[in-house]
């Protein structure tokens, strides 16, 4: 599989990569270990995690996918070093008290302590590409889309410090590269900034949505990017099942809806963008639009992900080797440019419904 350059680091990654937060609440550990290894011998040799995970977020699975993970490394001592790996310190608590205390901040100690946490649960030396979940501001993430200014404070400083942190990372050899996750243009521009002011290492990557019901990226966040050299890793490129079509007949609770989706078995999910009713409503039409062509709803969300020069790399998250077999061969798909036109018609009416 091609391989794409992650910013200015030295990092090569696939097209795809494996996304595990499903680790440790959906899938066992030994499910989640025959996943990474095929995983591995279909040519995804790059993985994503968080401290955070697993997903849904709660106490009781609060650091089990890097545990997971870690515990695949000590079990194929060899696997460690064919693997790029990508983790994340969570940002401000955001409600989840188990998270430094219910903290709302995110300090030079934070991110220092959080990284040791990550390297000793991942049973690895060095994290390849180092991330913050989420900003320590009060910009819009997580389906929010409006940015409040009564509600802003300074934040230069913190996000100073947080890059010092990461450079001391860097310096000392337990982190490679440095990236962003939920981010804005502000965001990218004052870290970057920030870098080159201080002589702190550069981003390298943003992980953000990028689905075909949600392509706000592309609403400034894009050039911001592209002229600075930051490269895109696009998550939930399938809507939290939404754009597999397994609830286009049922609706996300309704009879026949799939007991095991995401979305059903979650309550939680449902309050977030994904569970908005015009979500779901888009999301059809797009599902129509791949079975009109052919393809599966699956085939069309992914590959038209796959396909864009703009995404460096595309995180799949799945439950089976089966779910993971399907979002790989979809690397395979080319969208013609007629059916590019037909997506874009759909995006021209109804927008970003899981912005």
């Amino acid at each position: 599989m091609k391989k794409t350059t992650l910013g200015h680091s030295d990092i090569a990654v696939p097209k795809i990569c494996l996304g595990t937060m499903t680790f440790g609440e959906q899938v066992n550990e030994a499910d989640a270990h025959r996943i990474l290894a095929h995983s591995l011998a279909r040519g995804v040799d790059f993985l994503d995690t968080a401290e955070m995970y697993a997903v849904p977020p709660k106490a009781e699975t609060f650091n089990a996918t890097e545990t997971i993970i870690g515990n695949y490394f000590a079990a194929n001592p060899s696997a460690r070093a064919q693997w790029t790996v990508a983790t994340k310190v969570a940002g401000p608590s955001r409600g989840m008290p188990w998270i430094r205390g219910g903290s709302a901040e995110l300090t030079r100690n934070d991110i220092i302590a959080a990284c040791e946490g990550s390297l000793r649960r991942l049973q690895t030396e060095v994290i390849d590409l180092y991330q913050i979940h989420w900003p320590s501001r009060t910009a819009p993430m997580f389906g929010g889309i409006y940015f409040n200014p009564s509600d802003d404070t300074r934040v230069t400083d913190t996000m100073h410090e947080q890059l010092a942190a990461l450079g001391e990372l860097v310096v000392a050899g337990k982190v490679k590269a440095v990236g962003l996750s939920n981010e804005t243009p502000y965001g990218v521009h004052e870290f970057v900034r920030l870098a080159e002011q201080h002589n702190l290492p550069r981003i390298s990557t943003v992980q953000n949505p990028y689905s075909l019901i949600n392509r706000s990226y592309e609403n400034g966040l894009d050039e911001t990017m592209h002229h600075l050299g930051v490269s895109l890793l696009a998550y939930s490129p399938l809507a939290f099942g939404l754009l597999t079509g397994k609830y286009d007949a049922s609706g996300l609770t309704g009879d026949g809806a799939p007991a095991e989706g995401r979305m059903t078995k979650f309550p939680s999910m449902r309050n977030q963008r994904w569970g908005r009713p015009e979500s779901l409503n888009i999301a059809k039409l797009y599902n129509q639009l791949a079975c009109d062509n052919d393809l599966t709803p699956s085939q069309l969300a992914l590959a038209y992900c796959y396909q864009q020069p703009k995404v460096a790399s595309t995180i799949i998250g799945v439950t089976s080797i089966a779910q993971l077999d399907e979002c790989i061969d979809a690397h395979e798909v080319t969208l013609s440019e007629e059916l590019l036109k037909s997506i874009d018609a759909i995006r021209w009416v109804h927008r970003d419904p899981a912005q």
